[in-house]
């Protein structure tokens, strides 16, 4: 009788079997580790094939295509298009506007910018999110209250309009609070807006499930056995939750993502020269009817990447837990009904 490892019988593994049958989503994985891989190759691209920087201006200058001397931008305005052939990679999706810069090596860029953003304020999002829901789900009775109340102001406020003036103070005073300072053309202007108002959205739905969990058998023999409190979150119910926080740890970089890149269309996130997806439709905007590619390209690599962030998570999530959806919907309800009942209960006594 043949005996399988250990390893291979475990939930990781078993889990990573259920994605890997999911061709769509490896597929889509495969695209993601494409687009990370293409933009970190920035300075590569740049250094030996280029041969510019992001932000290095070429209005008067000339290139050679095809023997041929041609103007980066003409005296009209109006910027070189693509040289697909003919320019040794130099213009490569053309120059993106008056200024001449070179629009490949802008979109490489950028694009580390715009994941950069995702990711860190995603990470701050969740840390945050975690926290905040183990010290609510755990303790219940007044934390629980008052974590409960600002996470539904911060969801009730029109989270974009606030998140935009607040982004637009920063980027025009920067921030000083004491010995944190940060000035206003930093990238972590937008990632502070971001993380802070997407911290509902994770706290919420892994609230529900930390009040399901603590009426737990395993977490009652925990408490008897004389764990205390952060033992008990972190040690006991912090573990069951990874499934979950892995999830919307991937889909928020998706939504971290997007959010920069309307922050930035209306100047409220990246501030110039630094250039993002998002600051780059803003200047392709401009030029529409005369170079559509400035606008399209960026907009296109933003839809791959939260495309398959998205469906990569809704994989992951289906692997990890194949009743994660059911559990999730029966936490919320435990929340809604009896969670808040409990909290109550256990306050008065």
């Amino acid at each position: 009788m043949s005996t399988e490892p250990s390893a291979e019988r475990g939930p990781w593994s078993l889990a990573l079997r259920r994605f890997l049958r999911n061709r769509l989503a490896v597929a889509f994985l495969g695209l993601f580790v494409l687009i990370v891989l293409f933009v970190l190759a920035a300075p590569l691209w740049a250094d030996n094939v280029a041969h510019t920087g992001p932000n290095e201006e070429h209005t008067v200058e000339q290139i050679t295509v095809d023997g041929e001397k041609k103007d980066v931008v003409t005296p009209e305005g109006k910027p070189i298009g693509p040289q697909w052939f003919g320019a040794d990679g130099k213009f490569f999706l053309g120059a993106d506007g008056r200024l001449g810069r070179d629009e490949m090596v802008r979109l490489m860029y950028g694009g580390r910018t715009s994941l950069q953003i995702g990711i860190t304020a995603a990470l701050i999002a969740t840390i945050l999110a975690v926290v905040l829901a183990l010290l609510a789900g755990y303790f219940r009775g007044w934390v629980d209250g008052l974590i409960a109340r600002t996470l539904d102001t911060i969801w009730s406020l029109p989270v974009f309009l606030i998140g935009l003036a607040l982004g637009i103070a920063l980027a025009v005073g920067g921030l000083k609070i004491g010995p944190l300072e940060l000035s206003s053309g930093s990238i972590w202007n937008p990632i502070l807006v971001i993380s802070i108002f997407t911290v509902p959205y994770i706290a919420r739905p892994i609230r529900g499930q930390v009040l399901a969990l603590s009426e737990k058998e395993f977490v009652e023999a925990a408490v008897a056995q004389g764990a205390g409190p952060v033992r008990v979150m972190f040690s006991e119910i912090l573990p069951n939750l990874a499934s979950t926080i892995i999830v919307f740890f991937t889909l928020m970089i998706a939504n971290s993502m997007l959010f920069e890149a309307g922050l930035s269309f209306l100047g409220a996130g990246v501030q110039p020269p630094n250039s993002s997806w998002g600051t780059m439709i803003t200047v392709g905007v401009e030029l529409l009817n005369i170079q559509p590619l400035l606008a399209i390209l960026p907009g296109l690599m933003i839809m791959l990447t939260v495309l398959a962030l998205n469906i990569v998570g809704d994989a992951l999530r289906d692997a990890l837990d194949p009743r994660g959806k059911a559990r999730m919907d029966a936490a919320l309800e435990f929340e809604a009904q009896g969670g808040i009942a409990t909290g109550q209960q256990g306050a008065t006594a």
